[in-house]
């Protein structure tokens, strides 16, 4: 394994925090962690091939929908390049309050396997804790690749599964895994 970049974090509540140029980033990162076999394919973006054109509006509405208490963006960079990034999410509902959702996890192809996803996975779960006083994180995860290794190797727990939740192509149905970390 290589050693691990050190990267430095953007924590962003709010849409007027993200830079053009940051959305820009977003939108080319998403768009090659999709075209490289990412299981992030939001609603309204179509399934690979993707440009960054094809996954804009989607990161413009996540961008747009920032707030302190229901949303948050954390980015990852390495020498002022984005290296990756997800979003943290509060339903504020009472019964559920005290949960948040990961979505959106996603390291840029030039920065896998350097620790990335690694140090935001551990720095998101500060912000959970620490910041939004949350007690416990889930996430989804497509089946078949290797996802929930990563996150069991992070103290996530598979706490359950769709079978055959999620349409790749035709004939390819995968499993959506269900998991949780406690805080």
């Amino acid at each position: 394994m290589t050693v691990p970049d050190c990267p430095e974090f953007l924590h962003i509540t709010r849409p007027h925090e993200v830079t053009p140029d940051l959305r820009r980033q977003l939108a080319d990162c998403w768009a090659a962690v999709i075209n490289a076999g990412g299981a992030v394919i939001a609603p309204g973006i179509p399934l690979p091939p993707v440009s960054v054109r094809d996954v804009g509006p989607a990161a413009e509405r996540l961008t747009d929908g920032l707030d302190p208490e229901r949303s948050r963006l954390l980015v990852a960079t390495v020498d002022g390049t984005l290296a990756g990034w997800l979003v943290i999410r509060r339903d504020p509902h009472p019964l559920i309050a005290h949960c948040g959702v990961v979505n959106h996890v996603q390291t840029h192809p030039h920065f896998r396997r350097r620790g990335i996803g690694t140090a935001l996975m551990a720095r998101v779960r500060e912000i959970a804790a620490e910041d939004m006083k949350l007690e416990q994180l889930q996430l989804s995860a497509r089946e078949g690749l290797g996802l929930e290794h990563f996150y069991r190797s992070l103290g996530w727990t598979e706490v359950g599964r769709w079978p055959g939740a999620l349409r790749v192509a035709p004939g390819d149905d995968r499993d959506d895994i269900l998991m949780c970390l406690s805080l």
